[in-house]
């Protein structure tokens, strides 16, 4: 469903009557890019910058934005068309594999390769490597990331890592330090009551399905472990995959009543409203914690990059932009993505209040100045793992199995190494219908 279509400035025509558009605008100037975004806090400040780039452009730009899910199932009609009505997507990270494997978003080579199009100074190399490789790349190593037979299919915009977010007031009182590793994260979680009563450690995710699959993802690389090896075998029921368990169930039996229910967003309420001293989760917090139409903690909040374990990794997701094979006007769309994740639109995004994807951005001292957390998430970015997870067409099936079985450990109804194996079996299941196999068995005859 359509959230709402906002049409941008309105000074196109001015400048062109006013000869004020400089190549390599003036050729779009006066055409219409239609976009699809996310309803996310991010692409709320987009649509405050928007008017500049028509106001520099004179391309003018109408958006339609839609929670992330309405917005994934209207992508999944709209890309078979044979023409369809939106120029550029905002996609969330795993919709990548599917899109590019079914042919449906442009290879961005053609693009950077016209020199009438692409900017000398866009410097690609200041963009978030993890994020480009995780949000960005297909075809290369593991079908999913960079590589040298892969190639660039989108740019990250929107995209997120992993902090911890902690009550500066409540760990100052108790001569507290914020955690640096998994042992001192875990100990305090379950410490913070006892210290603090009616207070409890840390908020998490832990509903049955994607978001108790997201939050131990959260924990799996830290420990040093991952979904598949190299070679697509199922290891997620190894150490690292029971340890990584067994630290969320800690946090979800030590932090708020309910959290076995809990969504993103009931961790946030629990909180900014002072009902938990931590929450390990997404850099999107940041927006919110010192908003006090939402935040009950304001000025009480700091933040250190995800705790390290066996390993520092922290998420990557979010969102990217993409353009799709059936556009109507990819090259004025290519501007506008282009415009939005240069040097100037990434930092005009973060004064507004979103996610930067450069890391300039993250260092610019007038960013800085208004939003002091973003030092802190530029480090965190420097451990975001571009493999956190696998971004593989039959992700989503796997997905929502991990997240199923394992919330059944997380309440009680099976033990932790049982579930996991439960999930790996049904994962190889789903792998091998899926092809993943075809050539060890064949090797193996």
């Amino acid at each position: 469903m359509i959230l709402g279509r906002k049409a941008s400035g309105a000074a196109a025509l001015a400048l062109v009557a006013g000869g004020a558009l400089a190549q390599p605008y003036e050729d779009y100037a006066g055409q219409t890019v239609v976009a699809m975004f996310p309803a996310h806090p991010h692409y709320d400040a987009v649509m405050e910058v928007l008017p500049t780039f028509t106001e520099q452009t004179g391309i003018e730009v109408e958006v339609d934005q839609m929670q992330y899910l309405a917005m994934r199932e209207r992508q999944t009609l709209e890309l078979t068309r044979p023409e369809g009505d939106y120029d550029l997507i905002g996609y969330v990270v795993f919709s990548k594999a599917d899109y590019v494997y079914a042919d449906q978003i442009e290879p961005l080579a053609r693009f950077f390769m016209d020199p009438v199009l692409a900017d000398p100074g866009y410097d690609s190399a200041d963009l978030i490597p993890g994020y480009m490789e995780n949000l960005g790349f297909a075809g290369g190593d593991r079908g999913y990331l960079a590589g040298r037979t892969g190639g660039q299919f989108g740019i990250p915009f929107g995209a997120e890592t992993s902090v911890l977010a902690y009550r500066t007031d409540i760990f100052e009182e108790h001569g507290l330090e914020p955690p640096e590793t998994y042992e001192e994260m875990l100990d305090l979680a379950c410490r913070i009551e006892e210290l603090e009563p009616g207070m409890t450690g840390i908020a998490s995710r832990g509903q049955s399905g994607h978001q108790t699959s997201h939050a131990f993802l959260l924990h799996l690389n830290p420990y040093g472990g991952g979904i598949f090896d190299d070679d697509w075998n199922v290891i997620v029921n190894d150490e690292a995959g029971v340890q990584a368990a067994e630290a969320l169930k800690t946090i979800l039996d030590c932090g708020p009543a309910g959290g076995t229910s809990f969504g993103y967003a009931e961790a946030k309420n629990a909180f900014l409203t002072g009902e938990a001293a931590m929450i390990l989760d997404s850099t999107a917090i940041g927006g919110e914690v010192n908003d006090p139409e939402v935040s009950q903690v304001v000025g009480n909040v700091g933040f250190v990059p995800h705790p390290c374990a066996v390993e520092c990794a922290s998420q990557t997701g979010g969102f990217g932009l993409a353009i799709p094979r059936n556009a109507r006007n990819p090259e004025a769309a290519f501007l506008l993505m282009q415009w939005l994740t240069s040097k100037e639109g990434d930092k005009l995004i973060a004064l507004a209040g979103g996610n930067p994807s450069r890391i300039s951005t993250h260092q610019d001292a007038e960013v800085l100045a208004e939003y002091p957390h973003l030092a802190i998430f530029g480090e965190a970015l420097e451990n975001a793992d571009p493999d956190w997870r696998p971004i593989i067409p039959p992700w989503g099936e796997i997905n929502s199995e991990l997240g199923t079985t394992l919330n059944m450990a997380m309440t009680g109804e099976m033990e932790i190494q049982e579930a996991l194996d439960i999930v790996a079996e049904r994962t190889e299941e789903i792998m091998r219908e899926a092809g993943y196999y075809t050539w060890q068995d064949a090797a193996a005859e």
